[in-house]
């Protein structure tokens, strides 16, 4: 079973693994697997913020009041 995706808990995982990075004394197969782990948490987390970006965008552009619809990636003009 996949562990549901929770942001800050991805921010904080990056913070620990930036920490034990920093240190520079893991050995060279586990400094590997921590910056593989970091690359596709840092993925992650720009995916959250660009969807959360998008929906703000949404509701700002809505003229009629907040509206919750899915985007289509295409500009409203």
């Amino acid at each position: 079973m996949t562990k549901k995706f929770v942001f800050e808990e991805a921010v904080a995982r990056l913070e620990e693994i930036v920490d034990l990075l920093s240190r520079g004394d893991a050995p060279l197969d586990e400094s590997l697997a921590l910056f593989e782990e970091g690359t596709g948490l840092i993925k992650k987390c720009g995916e959250a913020l660009d969807k959360a970006e998008q929906k703000v965008e949404l509701l700002i552009k809505s003229q009629d009041g907040p509206v919750t619809a899915p985007f289509d990636g295409e500009d409203e003009q």
